[in-house]
Order: structure tokens, then C-alpha cells, then sequence
């Protein structure tokens, strides 16, 4: 490869290629997780599909390392790679919601917080996740939970049909009559298939949720660490196992405020308006809440994702491990308030989300997403602004995972994975969908062009 060759590719394109020398470089190529500095050689803003096309044919007769981006909020860092070609879709933006027949067109480039403000307007929603800046794309491919899961499943279960440029550069429609092995792997198989340039979703009516974080204390006193007086560990145990309507997480210390300086746990009860109000009254345990009704109310779905995003800005660093989780024994409380007492600072959290209701009326064969009878999705977040926390983080929160892992299943959201979790990990994740996807990876993408991911390698 030669500056010719880096000229042609350029001339090519609708959208600007970014080499070492652009002015804008150090800019495009960050990432949401300030610990990861990756220096690719190429970044290929990308306006539409032709871009696609043009860059996946670059970059394999190249022989480059590929990576796509679509809003970059991946923990490991999966959308840039050193010395390669990001193929960079957050220029391809674009929703166009069809309320009579409830489906929404989503370009890949999209985030979260975009499509939700779009259907906000209808009152309708996807179910996605909790950050509106997590790029609708990335989220999508491996399953995608959030606050709507329970009642209307995962993002993938929506997934009506995708758009895809496949390793060869072809691009195909993927939907329940072309290619419809296709769009099973896309539902819940990460980006090893090709690359989905544009989404359509079934929407839901949902536009305003009625939530509250009930915050129930954890004091300090000097080194010991224990839930307010009169929250044993069996009842904190009865709090994260909260029903229907409830986030429950061991979440961070508070910087000094209206309920002063302390760790929390914080069961985030969330739920349409109408009957959110009445499920909030009933749920919480009574004479355990430090919040009062500043924290409650009617929140639009695109608000209470913008709060989370407010509050976790992007560079921080970070560092997390996630399971799935069927049961919360007591032992495995334990465990969770004995490590949550470690916490290293005051972003630091773990939080389980509810994955049952709506996700359980699937089959585990269905889509590639395998995982239908867990009751949570747990992520362990180290996180912090300082880089020199960095180590600290992961410590924290491997340390937290070894010890509560043994009480977990043996998979992940594989969003909530680092990317050193191994060939046995995405077994237990996928389970008896495992060997599929590798016989689809061995179709769609046999050079295995697309492994700058949760890579399944193609089928010997």
C-alpha cells in the first residue's frame, strides 16, 4: 500500500478519510473509554453505503486490520484498532419513524439518544439501553437491554431487517425471507457478519416513564461498612431481587449533596406513565429510601438515558466485567456488599439489569442471543476521571467478578466484556447457538475479515 493507493481509496469516498497527519486525528480516533489510545492508520468517515463498500474492499485487498465504529461506546475498545482501517459510521445518521405500521428506520451511525427523541414525538420507543450515547448499532448486534426489556424484550428481538456490505463487499438485505440465517446471527452475534449499515426496528408505544432511585444508605465507619440500620443482608438481598419494574444496582459513593456523602444501593423502579406511580408505592420496602420526591416523577424515555449520560461523560476511564445472573442466594449478597464496600471511587458501581419478562418468551434458538432464562445482566464498572486510577479500577473490579462469579452463569452480555474473556466464555454466552454461528461466520465471513470484536471464528 502506497500514498497512490491511500489517494484512489480517498477520491472514492462521499465522506473524508483520515490518515496520521489530518488535523482532525486525535480527534476522530477517540474513543468513549478514555483508557484505550488506539492509533489506526486510517479512519473512513463513511456518508453512505457506497463508503462501506468501498472501504471493506480497501481494507481487505490492503490486508488491514478492520474495525467499525458506529458511536464508539464499546469497553474494550473494539471500535478503533492499531495500524488498521476504522471503518466510521457516525456520519451515517438518519431516522425515519412510520407510525402506522410502528417501525423505524435506523442509520448506523445513530446513538441511542437519537432514535429516542425521533419516536419520542409518536409516542413510541425501541427498546434500548439506559445511555443516550450509545451508538444504536453496537448495541443492537449483541442484544441490546435497557429499561423497556421486561416489557417488550431486546433491542435484537425487535430487529425486523438490516442492511449488511459482507466481507466480499456485496451488500444484501437481511430479513425473515432474504437471508434470513443472516438476520438470525445479526440478532445477538456482535459484528461478525458483515456491516450493517442501516436497522428497522419494531417500535412500542412508550414516550414517558414515571422512575425513581430509591437510595438506601451504606454508612462508613472506619473500616467496616454496613447498609443503615436496620437493612440486613437479607433484606438488601429482598431489594435486589425487586419485581417487575425494578433496576436494581450497588451503585457508588454520592459526591457531598442533599443526602450527604455516602455508598449506596439504589433499586431504580421505572415504568410507564399511568401505572409507574402506583408500581413505585408498592415496590419500595418501606422506612429504607434517603430519596423523597425531588428524585421521582414523569421523565420522556429520551430524558432518563440523557441523566445517565450526563452523569458517565465520555474519556472517563474504565474497566468492567459483566455475567449473567440466575439467583442472588444469600451468599452471593454477601459477596456483592462485601466488594461494593471496596469500591475505589465514586463512579464506580455494579449494576444488575432485569432481563426476564418479555426476553423469556423467546426461545433460545430464536436469534443468536442465547441467554432466555437468566434473571439479570450484571456489569462490575470501574470507573473513574483519573487516569492514574486506571489499574486501580480493574483490580477492583476483577477482584469483585472472582468473587461473585461462582454464583453467576457461565456467560456475559457480551457487552460487558474486555477483550480478553476467550473462546470458552463466548461458549458459555452462546451456548447451544455456538456451534451455529461459527457454521454462519464460516459463510458470510470465512477470512474471518471481521474479528475486531467478540470474535467467533469460522467453523474448521
Amino acid at each position: 500500500m502506497n500514498n497512490e493507493e491511500i489517494g484512489k481509496f480517498a477520491q472514492s469516498l462521499r465522506g473524508t478519510l483520515i490518515g496520521r497527519d489530518h488535523v482532525d486525528y486525535d480527534e476522530v480516533r477517540k474513543l468513549y473509554n478514555g483508557t484505550i489510545d488506539r492509533r489506526p492508520l486510517l479512519i473512513a468517515r463513511c456518508e453512505n453505503v457506497a463508503d462501506v463498500i468501498a472501504a471493506v474492499n480497501f481494507g481487505r485487498d490492503s490486508k488491514l486490520a478492520i474495525a467499525i465504529r458506529g458511536g464508539g461506546h464499546n469497553g474494550p475498545g473494539f471500535g478503533s484498532v492499531d495500524e488498521g482501517l476504522v471503518i466510521d459510521l457516525s456520519m451515517m445518521k438518519g431516522v425515519r419513524v412510520d407510525p402506522a405500521n410502528r417501525t423505524v428506520r435506523v442509520g448506523a451511525g445513530c446513538t441511542t439518544g437519537d432514535v429516542d427523541h425521533a419516536t419520542h414525538a409518536f409516542g413510541l420507543a425501541i427498546p434500548f439501553g439506559i445511555v443516550s450515547t450509545t451508538g444504536v448499532a453496537g448495541l443492537t448486534l449483541s442484544g441490546g437491554h435497557g429499561y423497556l426489556s421486561r416489557q417488550y424484550g431486546l433491542a435484537v428481538d425487535n430487529l425486523i431487517e438490516a442492511d449488511v456490505v459482507l466481507a466480499d463487499g456485496t451488500f444484501v438485505i437481511a430479513n425473515k425471507t432474504d437471508s434470513p440465517d443472516l438476520l438470525w446471527g445479526l440478532r445477538g452475534g456482535g459484528g461478525n457478519f458483515g456491516v450493517v449499515t442501516s436497522f428497522l426496528f419494531e417500535a412500542h408505544p412508550a414516550s414517558t416513564v414515571y422512575g425513581r432511585p430509591d437510595l438506601l444508605g451504606v454508612e462508613r465507619r472506619g473500616q467496616d461498612h454496613a447498609l443503615v440500620p436496620g437493612l440486613s443482608g437479607k433484606r438488601a438481598g429482598r431489594v435486589l431481587r425487586l419485581p417487575r419494574a425494578a433496576d436494581g444496582s450497588v451503585r457508588r459513593s454520592l459526591p457531598e449533596g442533599p443526602l450527604g456523602q455516602k455508598d449506596l444501593c439504589s433499586p431504580h423502579l421505572a415504568q410507564r406513565a399511568g401505572n409507574g406511580r402506583r408500581e413505585g408505592r408498592q415496590r419500595r420496602p418501606r422506612g429504607t429510601s434517603q430519596a423523597d420526591h425531588r428524585f421521582c416523577g414523569p421523565d420522556p424515555l429520551h430524558g432518563a438515558a440523557g441523566h445517565v449520560r450526563r452523569a458517565l461523560s465520555e474519556g472517563l476511564q474504565w474497566y468492567w466485567k459483566g455475567d449473567f445472573v440466575k439467583t442472588l442466594p444469600d451468599a452471593a449478597i454477601d459477596a456483592h456488599i462485601e466488594q461494593a464496600a471496596k469500591v475505589p471511587s465514586e463512579a464506580s458501581c455494579m449494576h444488575l439489569y432485569p432481563i426476564d419478562g418479555a426476553v423469556h418468551r423467546k426461545a433460545e434458538d430464536e436469534t443468536a442471543w442465547n441467554c432466555r432464562d437468566a434473571t439479570w445482566s450484571m456489569v462490575i464498572a470501574g470507573v473513574d476521571p483519573d487516569p492514574g486510577q486506571a489499574p486501580a479500577l480493574k483490580k477492583w473490579a476483577n477482584n469483585y467478578w472472582e468473587a461473585v462469579h461462582p454464583f453467576d452463569l457461565g456467560g456475559a452480555y457480551p457487552n460487558f466484556m474486555m477483550d480478553n474473556e476467550g473462546e470458552a466464555r463466548l461458549k458459555a454466552t452462546y451456548g447451544d447457538n455456538y456451534i451455529r454461528l461459527g457454521k454462519l461466520k464460516k459463510k458470510y465471513d470465512p477470512a474471518n475479515l471481521f474479528r475486531v470484536n467478540q470474535n467467533i471464528r469460522p467453523a474448521a
